[in-house]
């Protein structure tokens, strides 16, 4: 049994070390130090602005799973001036400027009430959501889980997106796709499947662009 722990741990060990190298190593990641952003995922904002010219100023903007920062900077510099994010994530983000951040479990109502809150009768341009669950390595558990939390984002917009706005949210291709696509063609005029350069390529993420909520 000792002999069985100690080659688990070694393993584990050896994992974690590549996954540090490779995180380290990552150009998006010495990017994010050199640019000042909080994580690789802005380069992933970044460019799906510059192809699909996602924000302008004055914008209303959520941003879902926002911690630790790296879409709600992007999203609040592109707002610019008046311009309002409110970002929401089960765990802690330091302040942005331009952000006010709801702390909160986004599957709990609180969460949602204090985000319908924060926005009073302010209408919404759009939603931008990067959640993801705490992956088990399990398809059978994760794919299930990662697609309550779009779903849940696809509510959220049904609430608050003004006609025509729009909600861009990460989806893992698998069981229950075929059905959001679906419900994303019912709510909004036309969406559109984007897969960023910053997106790793063994990822099965896939950013889904929603456009021309029909209200």
């Amino acid at each position: 049994m000792a002999r069985n722990a100690s080659s688990k741990s070694a393993a584990g060990s050896k994992r974690s070390a590549g996954w540090l190298k490779e995180h380290f190593d990552d150009p998006y990641v010495k990017r994010s130090w050199q640019d000042g952003y909080r994580s690789r995922a802005s380069y992933k904002l970044l460019e799906l602005d510059e192809k699909d010219q996602l924000f302008r100023p004055g914008m209303t903007v959520i941003d879902l799973g926002a911690a630790p920062g790296g879409w709600s900077q992007v999203a609040a510099e592109r707002v610019e001036p008046n311009g309002l994010v409110i970002a929401s994530d089960i765990l802690e983000m330091d302040a942005l400027a331009g952000v006010e951040f709801i702390q909160g479990d986004f599957t709990e109502e609180a969460v949602l009430e204090a985000i319908l809150v924060r926005l009073g009768e302010r209408p919404v341009d759009l939603i931008i959501s990067d959640m993801a669950p705490n992956m088990s390595g399990m398809a059978a558990i994760d794919q299930p889980r990662a697609m309550y939390l779009v779903e849940l984002a696809l509510d959220l917009a049904r609430q608050t997106l003004k006609p025509g706005g729009r909600l861009l949210t990460k989806v893992f291709q698998g069981e229950g796709f075929d059905d959001y696509l679906k419900a994303l063609r019912d709510s909004f005029t036309r969406v559109l499947t984007r897969k960023p350069g910053a997106s790793r390529d063994r990822s099965r993420e896939v950013y889904l662009l929603a456009d021309g909520f029909k209200g």
